[in-house]
C-alpha cells in the first residue's frame, strides 16, 4: 500500500470520528436537558400599509452652458444666496488652469499667514503643531476615513510654513509668497476667458441631479392629483435637463394613491410615521396635509414633512410604509406557548373556566406558569403580553412574564410547581 493512500485513509478516518463524536454529543445534551430554555425579549410589532408615491418639492432647475460642468456643493448641501454652485469650462486645459488656480490661491493664503504670524508663542507652538497635523493625517489614512483630508493636509502645509519661517526660512517663504501671487494672477486673467459661473440668487439645498419631474410634479398641483393620475404618472418618461437643481423651500411632501379603508385610519391635520427602506433608510414623522376625495375605492394622500429634506434630495418615487400602530410585547419562542385550562375570577366575583395561552419559566429549579395573551405572531415566534395575577383583590405582579426570563421549550409532560432538573 502507498504511504499517500494510507495517510488519506488515516485523516478521513479522524474526520468520521469527528462528527461521530460530535452528534453523541449532541444526542447526549438533548437527554441530560430535555427542558431547554430561552430568554425572554422586548419587543415590538408594527402595523404597516404599503403604498408607492412620489416625493414632491420646490424646484428650480438650474441652467449652465459648458463642455465640462464642475459642480461645487455636495448632494443636499444648504447654499446661501449669490453662492456659486457650479464652474463651467471650454475644455479640459480650462479646468485644469481653474484648479490650478484654486490650489495656488489656498497655498498663498498659508504662507502669507505664516509669514504674517510672529511672536515668541507662536514660534514656540510651531513644532508641536506640525507633529498634531501629521498625526492626524496618518491616523486618517490608517483608518481609511478620508472625508477630512483636504482639510487636514492644509493644516500640515500650514505648520511646516510656519516651522519655516520660525527657523530663519523668511526670506525663502517672502519669495515663494511673491512667485505664487504672479503667476495666481496670470491664471486669473486666462481662465476669466474660458470659465463660466453658475451661481443662485436664492438659498436653497443643492442636488445634482434632475429627473424632468421637476415643473410636472410641484406642491401647487398637489390638492389636484387623483389616484388616477397618480397612476398615469408611473407610466410616463421624464428626462432630466440642466445641471442640477435648487430645492427653495424646507417643506416637502410623499403623495401616493391609497384604498380608501386604510386612509381612514388617517386624520387630516394629525401625523404618521413613514418608513423609507428602499433606497434611503428611515423614518419619518410626517402631516397629513390632505385625503382626497375617493375614486374607485381609493383616494390620494398628502403627508408633508420639514425633517431630513438634505438626506432625501435624490428620492423620487419610492415604495414605502405607513406605521399605523405599534405593539409593545414580549417575544417568545413558538414552541414554548402551550394552551391549558385556566380558572379565574372577574371582578364581580363570577368564576370562569377557558383555555387560555401560557408558557413556562423555569424560576430556581422550578417550573413557574405564566398566562400570556397573544398579539401577534411572527415566523417562529409569539409576541405575547402577561395576564396579570391576582390573589384576592390585589395584582401580583411578580407572577407576571417579563424579559429576562427563562421560558423553556420541551414537548414533555410539563406542569406549575414541577422541578426541572
Amino acid at each position: 500500500m502507498k504511504q499517500g493512500s494510507l495517510i488519506n485513509r488515516i485523516v478521513m478516518l479522524l474526520f468520521f470520528s469527528a462528527i461521530v463524536v460530535y452528534f453523541a454529543g449532541a444526542a447526549w445534551r438533548g437527554l441530560r436537558e430535555p427542558y431547554p430554555t430561552y430568554p425572554v425579549y422586548a419587543y415590538e410589532v408594527d402595523e404597516t400599509v404599503e403604498a408607492t408615491g412620489y416625493l414632491v418639492r420646490q424646484e428650480e432647475v438650474l441652467e449652465g452652458q459648458g463642455d465640462i460642468v464642475r459642480l461645487l456643493p455636495g448632494e443636499g448641501e444648504k447654499i446661501s444666496a449669490g453662492s456659486t454652485v457650479a464652474l463651467l469650462y471650454t475644455d479640459q486645459a480650462s479646468m485644469e488652469r481653474s484648479e490650478r488656480l484654486e490650489s495656488l490661491q489656498a497655498e498663498a493664503e498659508q504662507i502669507a499667514a505664516a509669514v504674517a504670524q510672529t511672536g515668541e508663542s507662536a514660534m514656540d507652538s510651531t513644532g508641536t503643531a506640525v507633529s498634531d497635523a501629521l498625526v492626524a493625517l496618518r491616523s486618517s489614512v490608517a483608518t481609511g476615513d478620508l472625508t477630512g483630508l483636504e482639510s487636514q493636509s492644509r493644516s500640515f502645509k500650514s505648520a511646516i510654513y510656519r516651522q519655516a519661517h520660525r527657523y530663519g526660512d523668511g526670506d525663502a517663504l517672502t519669495t515663494a509668497l511673491a512667485s505664487a501671487r504672479e503667476e495666481i494672477a496670470a491664471l486669473q486673467a486666462q481662465t476669466a476667458m474660458s470659465t463660466g459661473r453658475v451661481k443662485v440668487s436664492r438659498s436653497g439645498v443643492f442636488s445634482g441631479q434632475t429627473d424632468g419631474y421637476e415643473t410636472v410634479l410641484t406642491p401647487g398641483i398637489l390638492e389636484s392629483l387623483t389616484p388616477s393620475d397618480l397612476d398615469a404618472l408611473a407610466e410616463e418618461e421624464h428626462q432630466g435637463a440642466g445641471i442640477g437643481k435648487l430645492i427653495t423651500s424646507a417643506t416637502w411632501y410623499f403623495v401616493c394613491p391609497m384604498e380608501e379603508a386604510d386612509a381612514r385610519r388617517l386624520t387630516e391635520g394629525g401625523s404618521t410615521t413613514v418608513r423609507f427602506s428602499r433606497d434611503w433608510s428611515g423614518e419619518v414623522d410626517m402631516t397629513v396635509e390632505r385625503i382626497g376625495p375617493p375614486e374607485n375605492g381609493r383616494v390620494a394622500v398628502i403627508l408633508s414633512s420639514r425633517k431630513f429634506l438634505s438626506a432625501t434630495t435624490l428620492l423620487r418615487r419610492q415604495t414605502v410604509e405607513l406605521v399605523f400602530d405599534r405593539r409593545p410585547g414580549l417575544q417568545v419562542p413558538a414552541q414554548a406557548l402551550r394552551v391549558e385550562e385556566r380558572t379565574w375570577t372577574d371582578d364581580g366575583g363570577v368564576e370562569h373556566t377557558d383555555q387560555t395561552p401560557c408558557v413556562y419559566v423555569l424560576v430556581g429549579i422550578k417550573a413557574e406558569r405564566k398566562w400570556v395573551n397573544i398579539l401577534a405572531q411572527g415566523e417562529n415566534y409569539y409576541l405575547v403580553e402577561p395576564i396579570a395575577v391576582k390573589q384576592g383583590n390585589e395584582t401580583q405582579e411578580k407572577r407576571n412574564l417579563r424579559a429576562g426570563d427563562q421560558v423553556i421549550v420541551a414537548t414533555q409532560e410539563i406542569y406549575d410547581g414541577m422541578i426541572v432538573e
